[in-house]
């Protein structure tokens, strides 16, 4: 993990982190982006697993402060062994009690394991670009939400049982959600730097045609408009979910 820029972490909560956090990846090449920079900054560091590329999983998290499963290409219905046991650990983190983040493939992987629905729309339509975010009532209560979050998938889900719903937006309903005490789950990309969101965009092309989606140049020229809230955003919300131990004096 790597520093987003020379500040100081003064923007996160008093007091102390430490330990792994573990970091699932799908893709050779993919990156924790500006969540790895964030929770680097806030004192963790990161073990960083492929397990669709063969990296084991942990058998517990004794050894680790907390899990984020990013997005990827595939779908959380997918019968590879790398889903199906990402799947499965899903029971690992849960009984854990750490803090568990899923974003996009990694939220849709969690509401599989919950016996939700990971599906994509009758009509086909997409979310890749940037498109409106409305919090819930209990979003509203727990933090301010970006207007605008960017996107990129072609599933959404339905809300698993005993979840509570953050956020929604018109095309797929359900974005955030927030289930028992440690596990929170996200449609929508925050974690992209700036050089990612050029490789998407370029090596995602063939996807502009699907209905619904934006044309490269509209995701480019909406992040100089809407990304700065979206940041904001995100560091809050880290600073939520991975709380630190309190200041002792």
């Amino acid at each position: 993990m790597t520093a987003t820029d020379s500040r100081p972490a003064s923007h996160f909560r008093p007091g102390s982190r430490t330990g792994r956090i573990l970091i699932i990846l799908h893709q050779e090449t993919s990156s924790a982006g500006r969540v790895g920079q964030l929770l680097s900054l806030m004192g963790y560091a990161a073990d960083i697993r492929r397990p669709v590329l063969g990296d084991p999983l942990p058998q517990s998290l004794d050894q680790h402060a907390g899990v984020v499963v990013f997005g990827g290409p595939m779908s959380a219905n997918d019968p590879d062994e790398g889903i199906r046991r990402e799947t499965r650990f899903m029971d690992v983190v849960l009984k854990s009690g750490k803090p568990y983040l899923g974003i996009c493939l990694g939220a849709q992987i969690l509401v599989n394991h919950l016996g939700g629905r990971v599906a994509g729309r009758d009509d086909g339509a997409v979310e890749i670009g940037w498109y409106g975010l409305e919090a819930t009532a209990s979003g509203k209560q727990m933090m301010d939400w970006p207007p605008m979050v960017y996107q990129f998938h072609r599933e959404g889900f339905d809300l698993p049982r005993g979840a509570e719903l953050l956020a929604t937006a018109e095309a797929y309903p359900n974005q955030a959600f927030r289930y028992g005490d440690n596990a929170w789950a996200i449609q929508f990309h925050a974690e992209l730097t700036l050089a990612m969101m050029h490789r998407w965009a370029v090596r995602g092309a063939h996807r502009f045609v699907l209905p619904g989606a934006q044309q490269g140049h509209a995701h480019l020229a909406g992040r100089l408009v809407y990304d700065a809230a979206l940041l904001a955003w995100l560091k809050q919300f880290l600073d939520r979910i991975f709380p630190a131990d309190p200041v002792r004096p």
